[in-house]
């Protein structure tokens, strides 16, 4: 019975023993620090990054950029430039048909080359391997310059004058027709036209070929006439031609 007593004795001993080891532990350890979280950045309301096409060719298209913010809030070069085909591919970042990376500078332009003649892209900006999820623009490529065209007076009056303009191919290729446009600088008008079909547009004249006139080969040319009706000496045109 002592021997009994005496075990179960020892066993309480023991425990105590351990919890109050346990409890010096806990004190040592100290108490619990609180950890703070890391504030919120506040950006300033304004796109990070912008652009647009500041020249094209019938080859190319150039796409300036200047990105405003440094991360978190922005951007750092360098910045790639995507095009699309659509809007719609451009909005869901489908389907890319180019692309090109700009330099180190925060404000700059990156030229895209190998494009088609006379077609409309879109484009994105990427930067530190982030889609930007803001800017979006377009741009269209120039048409092949394919014929050109000039001007020259041959008499004039007061009142008015005769002018033959000459249209020639410029291009590779047989020309199968062609437009020729320009814009009057005071109260000119044409009181009748040779060689050539009047087109009736706001703000200028556009004439086309005849029918029998439509066909010009490569550096071959053809000229068509007018008489114009004006009260002021004959100013310099500046014609346009397009296939």
């Amino acid at each position: 019975m002592r021997r009994g007593l005496g075990g179960l004795l020892g066993g309480v001993v023991l425990a105590l023993l351990a919890m109050v080891a346990g409890a010096g532990g806990a004190a040592a350890a100290g108490p619990a620090v609180a950890v703070t979280p890391a504030p919120t950045p506040t950006c300033p309301p304004a796109l990070p990054l912008s652009g647009g096409v500041s020249a094209a060719t019938s080859r190319s298209l150039t796409i300036s950029y200047s990105i405003f913010f440094a991360p978190p809030c922005g951007y750092n070069p360098p910045v790639v430039v995507t095009l699309f085909a659509s809007a719609e591919d451009a909005r869901q970042w489908l389907n890319p048909v180019a692309e090109a990376v700009s330099g180190l500078e925060r404000n700059g332009r990156v030229t895209i080359d190998g494009l088609a003649p006379d077609t409309t892209y879109w484009f994105r900006f990427s930067a530190d391997g982030k889609h930007d999820p803001y800017a979006v623009g377009s741009g269209r490529t120039a048409a092949v310059e394919v014929c050109a065209a000039s001007v020259a007076v041959g008499s004039a009056w007061n009142g008015g004058y005769v002018a033959t303009v000459t249209v020639r191919n410029t291009g590779v290729e047989t020309l199968d027709s062609w437009r020729v446009s320009w814009s009057w600088s005071g109260d000119e008008s044409i009181v009748s036209l040779w060689n050539a079909v009047r087109e009736d547009v706001a703000g200028g004249v556009v004439a086309g070929n005849a029918s029998y006139n439509g066909v010009v080969a490569p550096g071959g040319s053809t000229t068509f006439g007018l008489l114009v009706a004006s009260s002021s000496p004959p100013a310099g045109l500046t014609p346009s031609c397009t296939r």
